[in-house]
């Protein structure tokens, strides 16, 4: 990590204190929500029962160790996030927060969400937890982000290990149905990713980091979204076919499956910026209803 690189926007601003607002901002709040969702319902559909006070502990760890996560990437990422319009305001490439206090701050973290997850709720969730941070850390973020355009597809890992560890933190070990839960999330990192890439081009090629549409150009990023697209449509549905949800969410996914593969493949014909900002947005919606839809209709099954 290029500590160096922020060092003068520190000295520029050696008298601020950061705020918890400063630190909150670390700990990434909006991929934090997406992660602790899709963990929430991992826990909730897994079969058996968890006392109400270890889910929320569960939960908290889920989101501790995201937050955890995110506060080592900036830190490493400071030198990428000062070089990129959309990440230059963040805490550390802003003078805000030191980077080796960003640094201590997400590694206690880490320790702290792993650790209490072992100690409260089980073993099992606890190191699938330690799993996901040491792979978005050491995998994604030091090697693979700024070594290969399929940073995303690789490191995507990370981000789809959180219903893993809710059902684990459940059952105490993983099955059929956790792993496709982890399997959507999987598919839909590449395609939600390289829409923000496809318009935000110019501030990762300033960065050097190697996006696809930096490396491959934008049309080949436009066939691999309609192509991934395509994969997660019937991967949406699987839950219906492993006992984890009802018909009616298998077509409620069905549904939304097509309206992915439909706005990608209006992006494939135009190559506008303006569609590939539409298909990120309801790229988060997608996920925020599919993992909804399958907390809703789990609970249906239950009534």
């Amino acid at each position: 990590m290029a500590e160096a690189t922020v060092v003068s926007t520190l000295t520029e601003n050696p008298s601020a204190e950061p705020s918890v607002r400063d630190f909150l901002a670390l700990l990434k709040p909006r991929v934090m929500s997406l992660v602790v969702f899709s963990g929430a319902a991992g826990l909730f559909v897994a079969p058996g029962s968890i006392h109400p006070v270890l889910a929320a502990v569960a939960i908290l760890c889920i989101a501790i160790g995201a937050g955890a996560s995110g506060a080592i990437n900036m830190w490493y990422d400071a030198d990428i996030d000062a070089a990129m319009t959309r990440t230059a305001k963040r805490p550390i490439p802003s003078g805000l927060i030191d980077p080796s206090t960003a640094l201590s701050f997400g590694c206690v973290l880490a320790a702290g969400s792993v650790a209490l997850m072992g100690v409260a709720v089980n073993w099992a969730a606890a190191a699938i937890l330690a799993i996901t941070i040491g792979f978005y850390v050491f995998i994604y973020t030091m090697w693979l982000k700024r070594s290969t355009p399929q940073n995303i597809v690789i490191g995507g890992a990370a981000g789809a290990f959180p219903p893993m560890i809710g059902w684990a933190a459940v059952t105490g070990d993983l099955a059929i149905g956790s792993a496709v839960l982890s399997l959507i999330i999987f598919f839909w990192t590449p395609p939600h990713f390289w829409a923000l890439a496809l318009y935000r081009a110019n501030d990762y090629a300033a960065a050097g980091v190697p996006m696809l549409p930096v490396v491959a150009g934008r049309a080949e990023t436009r066939k691999q979204i309609l192509i991934y697209s395509l994969i997660l449509a019937p991967i949406g549905v699987l839950p219906s076919f492993v006992g984890v949800s009802s018909a009616a969410y298998g077509g409620f996914a069905a549904l939304l499956g097509l309206l992915f593969f439909v706005m990608s493949f209006q992006l494939f014909r135009s190559d506008d910026d303006r569609d590939a900002k539409r298909l990120f947005g309801f790229s988060i919606l997608y996920l925020f209803l599919l993992f909804g839809g399958l907390i809703a209709d789990h609970a249906l099954m239950a009534a």
